[in-house]
């Protein structure tokens, strides 16, 4: 099932590149398919849009809006267990993301120059959540909320019909609970273009966030630039550091729980201790023949899932900080001592008790995070991901005198004496 191997300095990274053909490029076909959706959409808006739902999905949804006496309904019928969950966790989420509001700022000189920034949230904000199989109120919440905290005015989530042509109960309610403003039965690549330029129907929208198909995903990275979007994702992947203080059957728990999202996922094990490794992998054997998604954990970690032994702690944090993953876990013997080392994971786990599914649902942090190695440079979905800034200048004649040579100086270097002449024209006799 999953491998093991020893890092020798050249068998690790040999894994590694073949980590990366996971994602490769974009299919060319699919390229195609969804360039003509776009443009489509763009052209023929609510017309364009039902026809590919009723392409794609087989027919219609029951309605192209969802009523708001709909979405009411939903989260009154929901069982309160499920409900209370939700508003637990979504407690968490904005505990934690109130903590990211940023400020604007003015500065003033004492020769009457004033200098600023100001901060405010987008006008208005796309949510797409996939309805079928992969339904998951959680990424309502992680992306919701945030930009509810921002300042977002007015939040559009769009999500593709059931079968039966009616919205998934359990994300209406929680789109109830995060106070999305609008819902609509849409989805796919459509979707996504009737949200960039909106329709006679669908406002357009300042970015799209929310996870998707290939379709979804290549129409977000199309469209960038027309609209803004939180990132490109790629497979799920989770990496374990463990030593010998480990328990095995955390780590094969832990392991198996992103495999399971996807054949493609990725499940890494760093540890200091052959012992653990090998009981990691009898404990991942003995666990797997209960979970329901058996044959995708299985497939998962036998092509992407690797156990590799480190000679140190140490070589683990470099192999970590390399590879970049999306989920990192420390179970070792003082975990927090770790947290100053890794520099290069979405979001990093420590101890025997703050498990992968913690930060997926519950604890507070986002659990929209960059993959493919891409937290080298990408951060969570974050407040931050929801605002713009602008800044303020304001220079009295006094204080553009003294800056005025510097200035004329500079853009006469450039070749632009249109810029040199704009401010050489405030001071002619």
């Amino acid at each position: 099932m999953i491998k093991k191997i020893y890092a020798n300095g050249k068998d690790e990274f040999e894994f590694l590149e073949s980590l990366k053909k996971r994602s490769g490029e974009t299919d060319k076909k699919v390229t195609q398919i969804v360039s003509e959706i776009i443009e489509n959409v763009k052209e023929n808006g609510d017309k364009a849009v039902k026809e590919y739902t009723e392409k794609f999905d087989g027919s219609l949804p029951k309605y192209y809006e969802v009523p708001q006496e709909v979405i009411n309904d939903a989260l009154e019928e929901a069982e309160q267990d499920f409900v209370d969950a939700l508003l637990n966790a979504m407690e968490n989420i904005a505990e934690f993301h109130n903590r990211q509001r940023q400020q604007g700022f003015v500065d003033t000189k004492d020769n009457g120059v004033m200098l600023g920034q100001r901060v405010r949230g987008l006008e208005r904000v796309g949510l797409y959540v996939p309805g079928g199989t992969a339904a998951y109120p959680s990424s309502v919440l992680m992306n919701a909320i945030p930009a509810k905290i921002a300042g977002v005015k007015e939040i559009i989530m769009v999500t593709p019909p059931l079968k039966d042509g009616t919205p998934n109960k359990d994300i209406l309610v929680a789109a109830a609970v995060c106070g999305v403003d609008r819902v609509f039965m849409m989805g796919g690549a459509q979707a996504v273009a009737a949200l960039a330029f909106g329709t006679e129907t669908i406002p357009r929208v300042d970015k799209i966030v929310g996870p998707g198909n290939i379709f979804v995903a290549t129409a977000k990275k199309l469209l960038y630039g027309q609209v803004d979007i939180d990132m490109i994702a790629g497979p799920s992947e989770i990496l374990v550091m463990a030593d010998e203080t480990a328990d095995p059957k955390f780590v094969a728990a832990d392991l198996m729980s992103q495999a399971e999202h996807d054949k493609l996922a990725s499940a890494i094990l760093l540890t200091t201790s052959e012992e653990i490794a090998d009981k990691t992998i009898a404990e991942i054997e003995r666990q797997v023949q209960y979970l329901s998604r058996k044959e995708i954990i299985e497939k998962s970690l036998e092509d992407y899932g690797v156990i590799i032994i480190c000679d140190c702690p140490h070589c683990a944090v470099e192999l970590a900080n390399a590879i970049a993953p999306e989920h990192l876990e420390v179970l070792m013997k003082n975990p927090t001592e770790y947290i100053g080392k890794l520099d290069n994971a979405g979001s990093v786990f420590l101890g025997n008790y703050a498990s992968e599914p913690l930060g997926d649902y519950y604890a507070g942090p986002n659990h929209v995070l960059p993959t493919s190695g891409t937290a080298r440079f990408f951060s969570p979905l974050s407040v931050s991901s929801f605002i713009k800034r602008s800044s303020y200048i304001y220079y009295t004649e006094e204080a553009l005198r003294e800056a005025k040579d510097d200035i004329v100086l500079i853009a006469e270097k450039e070749g632009l004496t249109a810029h040199a002449n704009a401010i050489k024209v405030r001071f002619e006799d």
